[in-house]
């Protein structure tokens, strides 16, 4: 386990953002990207609360590296590949 002051630190830099906010930024309905989070296909989301009307959220790192990564499999598809 890590000390108090390291995982607070870690929190301080870690931007959450709600569902709504990833889908303005990826242009993706919001229950969209709940299923495709609950499929294994997006990041993991974060409950904040209790109960079944938790707030969601999911950590803004996890989303700009899934949009790096889905980039870099659009310029391989587009690239042609073909050596």
């Amino acid at each position: 386990m890590l000390p108090q002051r390291n995982i607070s630190h870690l929190v301080a830099m870690t931007k959450l953002l709600s569902k709504k906010q990833v889908a303005q930024l990826i242009q993706m309905h919001p229950e969209s990207i709940m299923r495709l989070s609950r499929q294994g296909k997006f990041p993991g989301f974060i409950k904040v609360g209790t109960g079944t009307g938790a707030a969601v959220r999911f950590v803004e790192n996890d989303i700009e590296d899934w949009i790096k990564q889905r980039r870099g499999l659009a310029s391989g598809a587009s690239s042609g590949q073909s050596d």
